[in-house]
């Protein structure tokens, strides 16, 4: 299908084409994501107004929107320049006013002539104990009655654009949406009673209800359900062509990871065992692996990764196991170290620093097989870097690892398997929407022997007590970790911030026990100064959130955060998760500003009680949306238009499983069904994967 199909070619037209909107409108329209006519089919009315004709105003209760036929009377023109002007008319069985401020008398007496009879419709308020009309919303000729529909939606506005020129634009843009195939399965639309899809925008667009305005009513759900569908397509149209790369059976005989589990001093948990059951079943399959590993702070991803690891070394192979920096790297390398040595397996790293001899050496043996594990950064992408027989590459900690690098990583050619690893837990939906040309596992127990962190609250205003208790601490030989807030969006200002408190702290806790770390330092420092506070040189670390991702420093055992009510919950819990990993007891200590709003305090009230990540998470995605939680620049979750990822999970899974079902049948999107499922795929302007049925 080389194009985009001629069916559509009136909904990609420009905004210009449709009734009442200019150029300027089309500025004005833009706000509100609307570029082309297809926009404004999918942005739905949010509220509507009840214009159901009456006989009479009598026996309503004011103020109430009233739309009636009357006979228009004597006009009283304004007394003074602003006042108002009042026509008296009367319905059948009572009188009241029509009120203009600042309007021309011509134009009045042109749409009242007195003696006339006119439909008016507005909203009603009592005034000095007689009933007003203030600017009627429509006065009409009766015999022009029917322009006013019984209920009128109500569209999302912006500076510029009236409910009256909306109204028009969208019926505008939905006499040119046609009858399309249908792309959803028969039995799907039978089971929800899901109307076909022009029948579906009619009915979203002309709700005759307050039933019909919510996102179960059927003709919203399955316009829903349409954006879902050929997002998850696109998602399993990657997967597919990630899995035509063919990927080769891995599978060991469980020597080496019977080693690790006889030297480990616990029993691993149930998660754990059932993680590594579901990526050894993906590794002895022909197609590759791509699963998510998504684990609360805690919960034991390392261990599951290495055995991953091993059954790649098991089957004959190597593994890789990526970081997004260097230090990252070198604590996975510490992390993994006694697990290698358990196994009796070499684990060797690379990074940007390996230069000259010592790297030349590492890329032999790496290509001669003889190292068995890497970990490494980005390095290990680089040309001259070899494998001899690569199985199973593990990227950690990647939000911003989306499905282009996905595929990234597969065009280097290489059949390994790839496993990534989260360590942020994700509701369902967002791990749906975000991840869904995966397959997913979930760590959702915490090992034995992790200690629970004392979370307390506090108010700003008590800084100066806290950094006398903070010198007291770390006298007594624990670390602490300050994290400074994220003032506005500019970095200059977050480095101010940091700079401030750094400045404050040095002074009362005395020079070289404070360390600095902000996202303007040259890499090297910050390295320099994370490093210093991991091998205890200095005692307290003030930081901007770039702690979050994953460093390990045992000995820290206090977390304090400034104005943590600007934070997000989820960054808050990988925040505290920074401390509790050594044996002292831990406290994290958020301040915040008073007077705290009541949503701050529930939500900070919420991470008092619980270390449940996914109730954490669940909770952010419900208080703050979707867009907010995963910062949705750089996340890589889509904007929908109608589908709301936080009510809408279990659409979300349908329409993931359908997907997947449609290609298993029809790979090529071929069948007439598959034919109607491409032409949706174009509506949504899902272009990406319309390519990727070519490449496929």
């Amino acid at each position: 299908m080389s194009g985009r199909p001629e069916v559509l070619f009136p909904l990609f037209a420009g905004l210009e084409t449709l009734e009442g909107v200019g150029p300027k409108t089309a500025k004005h329209l833009a706000q509100l994501d609307v570029s082309i006519p297809r926009d404004l089919l999918f942005l739905l009315p949010h509220g509507l107004v009840d214009r159901r004709r009456r006989e009479t105003i009598l026996g309503l209760s004011l103020p109430a929107t009233a739309t009636v036929e009357v006979e228009v009377g004597r006009h009283s023109p304004a007394r003074s320049r602003g006042g108002a002007y009042r026509v008296r008319v009367a319905d059948a069985e009572t009188e009241f006013d029509l009120i203009f401020f600042h309007a021309r008398s011509a134009y009045i007496q042109q749409i009242l002539p007195e003696g006339s009879r006119r439909l008016v419709s507005g909203k009603l308020e009592l005034y000095d104990g007689m009933a007003n009309m203030p600017h009627p919303d429509h006065v009409l000729p009766v015999e022009e009655a029917d322009e006013i529909p019984d209920f009128e939606p109500i569209y999302p506005l912006t500076a510029g654009v009236t409910q009256r020129l909306m109204a028009k634009a969208a019926n505008s843009a939905l006499v040119r949406a046609t009858v399309l195939p249908e792309w959803i399965d028969p039995g799907q639309r039978a089971t929800k009673l899901w109307p076909d899809w022009l029948s579906a925008l009619r009915q979203a667009h002309q709700p005759d209800s307050t039933q019909a305005l919510r996102p179960e009513d059927p003709a919203r759900e399955r316009l829903a359900y349409d954006e879902l569908f050929a997002h998850q397509l696109t998602l399993a149209l990657a997967r597919n062509v990630e899995r035509k790369r063919v990927g080769r059976a891995s599978s060991g005989d469980g020597g080496l990871r019977g080693k690790v589990l006889k030297s480990l001093p616990y029993t691993p948990t149930g998660a754990q065992l059932r993680a590594v059951e579901e990526i050894a079943a993906d590794m002895a399959g022909q197609d590759r692996m791509s699963r998510l590993l998504q684990g609360d702070v805690g919960a034991g991803k390392t261990l599951v990764a290495f055995m991953a690891l091993l059954i790649a070394v098991e089957a004959g192979g190597q593994g890789v196991m990526m970081a997004p920096t260097e230090i990252l790297a070198r604590q996975h390398m510490e992390g993994l170290a006694p697990f290698a040595e358990a196994a009796g397996v070499r684990l060797e790293i690379l990074t940007g620093r390996d230069k000259g001899a010592d790297r030349r050496a590492k890329l032999a043996d790496l290509a001669a097989g003889r190292i068995d594990i890497l970990v490494g950064t980005h390095a290990v992408f680089q040309a001259d870097v070899h494998f001899s027989d690569l199985r199973l590459a593990i990227v950690d900690e990647q939000h911003r690892f989306g499905v282009r690098q996905r595929l990234e990583l597969g065009r280097k050619g290489q059949r390994a398997d790839i496993l990534v690893m989260t360590a942020t837990p994700i509701p369902r939906s967002l791990s749906l929407a975000q991840y869904g040309d995966m397959d997913i596992s979930v760590l959702d127990e915490k090992p034995p022997g992790r200690k629970p962190v004392k979370t307390t609250l506090a108010s700003t205003e008590r800084l100066d007590e806290i950094a006398d208790h903070l010198d007291r601490a770390t006298r007594d030989g624990r670390q602490a970790y300050w994290v400074c807030p994220l003032v506005e969006e500019s970095e200059k200002s977050d480095l101010i911030a940091a700079e401030e408190r750094f400045k404050v702290l040095r002074a009362k806790l005395g020079e070289g026990r404070v360390g600095l770390v902000h996202g303007q330092m040259p890499p090297e420092q910050k390295d320099a100064a994370m490093a210093a506070f991991q091998r205890g040189e200095t005692d307290v670390l003030v930081a901007t959130t770039v702690i979050e991702v994953g460093v390990n420093v045992p000995n820290a055992s206090i977390m304090v955060i400034e104005r943590a009510e600007t934070f997000g919950l989820a960054q808050l819990h990988q925040l505290r998760g920074r401390v509790g990993r050594g044996t002292a007891e831990s406290t994290c200590l958020m301040l915040y500003q008073a007077p705290l709003s009541e949503s701050g305090l529930k939500r900070l009230t919420l991470l008092r009680e619980t270390e449940d990540g996914f109730r954490i998470a669940e909770a952010d995605l419900e208080m703050r949306g979707a867009g907010d939680l995963i910062g949705t620049a750089q996340s890589g979750v889509p904007r929908f238009r109608i589908a709301d990822l936080e009510t809408q999970t279990a659409l979300m899974a349908i329409a993931q499983s359908d997907a997947r079902t449609l290609l298993a049948k029809d790979p090529a999107l071929e069948s007439e069904r598959g034919r109607a499922a491409r032409t949706l795929l174009w509506l949504m302007g899902q272009d990406e994967a319309i390519r990727l049925i070519t490449v496929g």
